[in-house]
């Protein structure tokens, strides 16, 4: 008979998942590619992966993907990165995983922070696993958790509609996009600004955008509505960006990789855009104990 695993291990089954991910992807790929490469493989539903936990916001797929990369990243699997790039360790390519054998690593790990905790503590691995599951379901791991994410991605839905317009042209900007011009909101015709990216001496690159604050998925009628819009302008337009706090459904990602004229930048990439010219956040540095280093020296005894 079978071991009854504690609790809702929802995170542990996906550790074979991310290893055969991040192998077809080459060796590294960021979280969104991860998971989307993921939900597409394993037929996940779209409302799973647009599912998120009320009070932060965090999605709760992705959230049980970055707890396996950090037991994968313990198990020396996975390197362990700062820059927001999940990689292959060399262990990692030639390891495939089963369900059974990822559950073995995460009770391995479970039973290491038990005694790290308390060396005389009475309760059974499964106990310590139940309390360490039910804690996991609801935060993030350390090491991946960005609390700036829904902080800010709380400022910014709480501005005004020509206020959001506005700041998204001052990030454009950053980002070396010239001629920003905000139009009136009514008579924009579904288009919220104007501008001109220069890519050399010679050439100049023609942009709409549209910003909308949303709390949930920008419907893919917006998005071919803006499209509609693009097509139908009397300005011509080599590029069209719709900029959102939300998420796009996975039916408008579908139609960005069709159509070279457009690009969906959702709140995952707008924070990541403010984070990376530092536009209205201060960084900090926050550092904790690396396990996988002190794990070699906790039975260490005199030879």
């Amino acid at each position: 008979m079978s071991k009854k695993k504690p609790g809702k291990s929802e995170f542990v089954k996906w550790f074979g998942p991310v290893l055969d991910a991040l192998r077809a992807l080459g060796g590294s790929a960021k979280p969104k590619e991860i998971t989307e490469w993921i939900g597409e493989k394993h037929n996940i539903p779209e409302e799973i992966l647009n599912e998120r936990y009320p009070k932060s916001g965090v999605l709760k797929f992705q959230n049980q993907l970055a707890w396996a990369r950090q037991y994968l990243v313990w198990e020396e699997l996975l390197a362990s990165s700062k820059h927001g790039v999940w990689t292959l360790s060399n262990k990692g390519w030639e390891t495939k995983i089963t369900e059974e054998q990822a559950y073995e690593i995460f009770l391995k790990w479970v039973k290491v922070f038990q005694e790290l905790r308390e060396k005389k503590s009475t309760n059974s691995v499964d106990c310590e696993a139940e309390k360490i599951i039910l804690l996991q379901e609801e935060t993030e791991p350390d090491d991946s958790k960005n609390d700036l994410k829904p902080k800010l991605i709380e400022v910014l839905q709480n501005l005004s509609p020509t206020g959001f317009e506005f700041l998204c042209g001052r990030l454009l900007r950053e980002y070396d996009f010239e001629n920003i011009e905000i139009t009136q909101r009514s008579h924009d015709g579904g288009i919220d600004g104007y501008a001109t990216l220069k890519l050399n001496p010679f050439v100049n690159l023609s942009v709409f955008f549209q910003c909308k604050r949303y709390q949930g998925t920008v419907p893919t009628e917006k998005v071919q509505a803006f499209i509609g819009v693009m097509e139908t302008n009397k300005r011509s337009v080599e590029k069209g960006l719709i900029i959102t706090t939300g998420s796009f459904a996975k039916a408008a990602l579908d139609i960005e990789k069709n159509n070279i004229k457009l690009e969906l930048i959702d709140g995952d990439k707008l924070v990541e855009m403010f984070e990376k010219v530092e536009l209205g956040v201060t960084p900090k540095t926050i550092y904790e104990p690396n396990m996988t280093f002190f794990e070699q020296y906790r039975d260490k005894k005199n030879d």
